[in-house]
């Protein structure tokens, strides 16, 4: 059954999803191990989840890297990110990374906020 995305930030989500999904099938050791090791990478420790996701949002952005912006968006909203340590963040990133950055930010970032707040409701 096709789910039928209810915004462009879901409708992206699932676009990776499913390229990962078809990645893990053509890949599967590969897919296990980079798996394995980003989940170690973001599990708790001396810096939280959240903190952890926060700094994973500002390497997107510098790195101009839509789908990651989008899935650190909502990996930020999921550890419990307010809109303002958000936007913070990310203007901490322009700061580093100039217009290219603040560009994602005050349009990507606050759309992806925007729709994932839309889609608790």
């Amino acid at each position: 059954m096709q789910v039928e995305p209810r915004n462009t930030t879901e409708a992206a989500l699932l676009d990776y999803k499913t390229g990962l999904g078809i990645f893990t099938e053509k890949m599967p050791e590969l897919a296990q191990q980079y798996n394995a090791f980003t989940e170690h990478c973001f599990r708790e420790g001396v810096l939280s989840k959240k903190e952890k996701q926060l700094i994973a949002l500002g390497i997107s952005l510098y790195s101009q890297d839509e789908y990651c912006i989008i899935y650190h968006t909502k990996g930020c909203l999921d550890q419990g990110c307010t809109e303002e340590e958000i936007l913070e963040a990310v203007g901490v990133t322009a700061a580093f990374g100039g217009g290219a950055a603040m560009s994602q930010a005050v349009t990507l970032v606050q759309q992806s906020m925007q729709d994932l707040n839309e889609l608790k409701h």
